[in-house]
């Protein structure tokens, strides 16, 4: 759409644009670059406009749209990128794609969710305005087994991330959620295709939603008292889009580490566990047990000692930590 490419020439620019030179550039009309900057200030832009100078963009409300991802990531890389007002999933959109045929590195980023969903089947609150709901398709060249862990990496790649954005470092209760303070801030789902005849697979989609600006009412009573939000964190409102880029970069480095880094994301990810030493609860397949958490194994499985002394290494299974999500 114009208005997305003239917001992007706009926050490029620390002055004024000539409405000419933007026209020029984009192809378009004097008059369609006229009719995005209107558009543009209703949907909350401040733009400034001379005769004699142009435009120029004196303040912006926080959005997450093509224009803002337009400005802040190189061009080639956008055009792998789809964004959404709104969606029932991003994963769900991306499967769609993925079986079309969308290449490896393709990613959708929506600003609302209607159905997102987390581990378990369970619901990820989406709402519109106050988070990034993003997913990426990859097509490694290997075997599921080899594959398991690509949410462990994620889980560190989304760390750098917000740390990056917010000078903040969350940390990891095993193995997909990012927490701060107790609660979680973001859950990574991710799913697998694999191909029936040679066991390799097809695609693999992660799914990442981050509560960034939401405060304390944008969330259901149910889950208050185990999420959290950046800006409640932080006690200040995260820029979405620059959050957005930061988490497409990172996932485009872990896509270029894969798998020959694993050493350094394993590293990472066992600085940023914050399940380790704590007590723990598994419930699988119907049976509960407790233990301590001691390590994180070579392939990102939870090392856990249990009450009965036996150390096994956990790689599914539901596991509870004393002390978050209202586990007492």
């Amino acid at each position: 759409m114009t208005k997305d490419h003239v917001i992007a020439i706009l926050r490029k620019s620390d002055e004024y644009v000539s409405g000419e030179e933007i026209s020029q550039v984009l192809g378009v009309s004097r008059a369609a670059v006229n009719s995005a900057v209107k558009s543009l200030r209703k949907d909350g832009y401040h733009i400034l406009s001379s005769t004699n100078k142009g435009y120029l963009l004196s303040g912006s409300p926080d959005k997450l749209n093509a224009g803002e991802l337009l400005a802040l990531l190189p061009a080639g890389r956008t055009e792998r990128i789809v964004h959404l007002e709104t969606v029932d999933s991003t994963n769900n959109y991306l499967r769609m794609l993925a079986q079309e045929g969308a290449p490896d590195g393709f990613i959708a980023v929506a600003n609302e969710q209607t159905g997102g969903r987390g581990r378990l089947g369970r619901s990820f609150q989406s709402p519109k305005d106050k988070g990034i709901y993003l997913s990426m398709l990859m097509r490694p060249d290997s075997l599921p087994a080899e594959a398991v862990n690509i949410t462990a990496w994620v889980a560190v790649a989304m760390c750098d991330a917000i740390e990056t954005v917010s000078g903040v470092r969350p940390g990891i209760k095993w193995v997909n959620d990012l927490v701060m303070n107790g609660k979680k801030i973001c859950g990574i789902l991710t799913e697998m295709s694999v191909e029936s005849e040679n066991g390799h697979i097809q695609y693999v989609i992660t799914g990442i939603g981050i509560n960034v600006n939401g405060q304390e009412n944008d969330f259901s009573e149910e889950i208050r008292h185990i999420a959290t939000s950046l800006a409640m964190e932080t006690g200040t409102e995260i820029n979405r889009a620059q959050l957005a880029c930061e988490m497409i970069k990172g996932l485009d480095r872990l896509r270029a580490d894969w798998p020959e880094k694993k050493e350094a994301y394993l590293s990472a990810y066992r600085k940023d566990c914050i399940t380790l030493g704590k007590e723990v609860r598994l419930l699988r397949n119907g049976i509960e047990k407790t233990g301590a958490a001691e390590d994180i194994d070579n392939d990102f499985g939870l090392v856990v000692r249990f009450s009965d002394g036996r150390c096994e290494s956990i790689t599914s299974g539901e596991v509870s930590v004393r002390g978050l999500y209202g586990y007492v």
